[in-house]
């Protein structure tokens, strides 16, 4: 028989080399544009300032649980007076107690309008109809605050803010807490001199009501005596804002146990025929 022929295998087709894919271009990274604007320093004081009294109003919040507000007096002049009154209503409201912060105030003129808010005559009260007990404000000279408050002092407040101070102090309307102020305390004028410059020229000395001391050279010292810590800044803390409100507290307990006098209408007085 004729011999058939081995059947030869498939031809296996070669191997391919797996195809790589294209690698990725790598993204370019966006354009960052950055627009620094410069401002004058008295801007970026004014700026840190801002930031500062919102940092220290968050703290008194915090510690006294939303019962004390916070005001700062930077300058003793018309237009900080006229801000300070309307905040007493917008930092007062709700609040039991007022903590007034004159630290690092350089003086001015303004510390008995000051005075006139926070230490207004009590001499009667008013009952309006379906009202409670309270005094009209359209009747104040300013707009006033009559319940508990402390102030905040340094070495910084200067002059007028050392007046006020030290009324604080005489006139016992609350507690001063902080270091005592600089001492220098008089009242200047000034004379153009040509061709030279400006002179001031002191012209009125300013003594304690109580006992006569000068306050020139005689700070006021403050009821509760707190040196901060130089690490104090940098850790956010302030220990004179602490103890201000930890005597706030106190005096807010005494306040609240005090007896108020209660409105005797003549009415209920008029004898029954």
């Amino acid at each position: 028989e004729p011999k058939s022929e081995p059947k030869s295998e498939p031809k296996s087709e070669p191997k391919s080399e797996p195809k790589s894919e294209p690698k990725a271009e790598p993204k370019a990274e966006p354009d960052l544009t950055v627009v620094i604007r410069p401002i004058p320093y008295a801007k970026a004081r004014e700026l840190l300032q801002d930031a500062r009294t919102e940092a220290r109003r968050a703290l008194v919040d915090r510690l006294s649980g939303g019962r004390i507000g916070y005001v700062t007096v930077e300058r003793m002049d018309w237009s900080e007076f006229l801000r300070f009154e309307e905040e007493i209503f917008a930092r007062g409201h709700g609040k039991a107690a007022l903590l007034i912060d004159v630290r690092d105030n350089g003086g001015g003129f303004t510390a008995d309008h000051l005075l006139t808010v926070i230490t207004p005559a009590e001499h009667a009260f008013t009952v309006p109809r379906g009202g409670g007990p309270g005094y009209p404000q359209d009747r104040r000279v300013y707009a006033t605050w009559h319940r508990p408050l402390a102030v905040l002092c340094n070495q910084n407040s200067f002059s007028n803010a050392e007046i006020f101070s030290h009324a604080i102090k005489e006139l016992r309307r609350g507690p001063l807490i902080g270091v005592p102020t600089a001492g220098g305390v008089v009242s200047t004028g000034s004379a153009t001199i040509r061709d030279i410059g400006t002179l001031r020229i002191p012209f009125r000395g300013w003594y304690r009501q109580s006992d006569g001391a000068d306050l020139e050279l005689n700070g006021a010292v403050p009821d509760a005596l707190v040196w901060p810590e130089p690490a104090d800044t940098a850790a956010g803390r302030d220990r004179q804002i602490e103890k201000a409100v930890e005597i706030l507290l106190r005096d807010l307990a005494t306040e609240a146990a005090r007896p108020r006098p209660q409105p005797r209408p003549a009415s209920a007085l008029r004898a029954k025929p």
